[in-house]
Formats: structure tokens, sequence, C-alpha cells
């Protein structure tokens, strides 16, 4: 099964904490109630996003958190390469020399870097503020939108 991790949806929530209201700079344990986290798993989660330039901190009596850029600008590709890396559905979508052992006869490689690409995309096409509306009844999976895939000929 292919899934992101748990940190990293919860660092999509604590985005979207952020881009309801963003001119307000929020605590780590104001936002970690706001979430419904633990504040702990709320601090351990600003490092990275903060690192990413998705998030900025300012110290002080008044400190805490805001997003670094409009949510509009901020697509859940950068969230999830903020939280887990590149994004790589295999071994050897993103690099050369990775460490699969058949790397150099695969006759499949093509196609999942191809796939890679796809996934990529769909996640580059989204932004927080998307994700702070509830998805329409349109957009059920029976009447999801249908990714074109072409594979390469083997």
């Amino acid at each position: 099964m292919l899934r992101v991790t748990r940190l990293t949806d919860y660092a999509t929530l604590v985005l979207t904490v952020l881009a309801a209201d963003p001119s307000v700079v929020l605590s780590a344990p104001e936002l970690a109630e706001r979430a419904g986290l633990e504040t702990p798993t709320v601090s351990k989660l600003l490092k990275p996003l903060a690192q990413a330039g998705l998030v900025e901190g300012f110290r002080g009596a008044n400190g805490g958190y805001r997003l670094a850029r409009p949510a509009g600008e901020i697509t859940l590709i950068e969230i999830v390469e903020a939280m887990e890396g590149p994004l790589a559905m295999t071994e050897c979508s993103i690099h050369e020399g990775g460490n699969c052992g058949i790397e150099d006869s695969c006759s499949v490689r093509a196609n999942w870097r191809h796939i890679n690409d796809v996934v990529a995309d769909a996640l580059r096409a989204v932004t927080l503020t998307q994700m702070l509306t509830p998805p329409s009844p349109s957009s059920h999976p029976s009447n999801a939108r249908r990714i074109d895939l072409h594979l390469a000929n083997a």
C-alpha cells in the first residue's frame, strides 16, 4: 500500500490550521489544541516545515508560527517532500545509482518513473487552500477525475 506517513498527514493538518487564519501567529501548544494533536508532535513537525520554508517562526512572548507564504502558493508536493524527502515510488524513480541490484536490466523502470511523475504532478496540482475546503459530492471516487497513464511499450 502506498501512503504518506502519519507525520506528513499531521503536518498537512497543522498547515491547514495556519492557513485558516493566516494573519495570526500561533504557538505550538495553540496549534496542537486547534489541530487536536499533542504538543510534542506539533513541535516535531514544525522544524522540518520551517526548514522547507513553509512556516516561519517568531520568538518572544507573542511568538509562534505562521505560514511563510500564502496557502494558495503551497502545494501538497512541498509538504510531502518537507516531511519525507523527494517523492519516489520505487528506488530508481528519482535518481540513478539507487539501492536496486537490477537497475541496469530492469524492464519496468521507465514506467515506474512515469508513474512517479504522474503522482508528483497530482500533488503539485493541489494547494493548501484547496485542502481547507471539503470535497464536493461530485468529487466522490465514482466521479473522480480520470488520470490517463500511457506506459512505454515493453
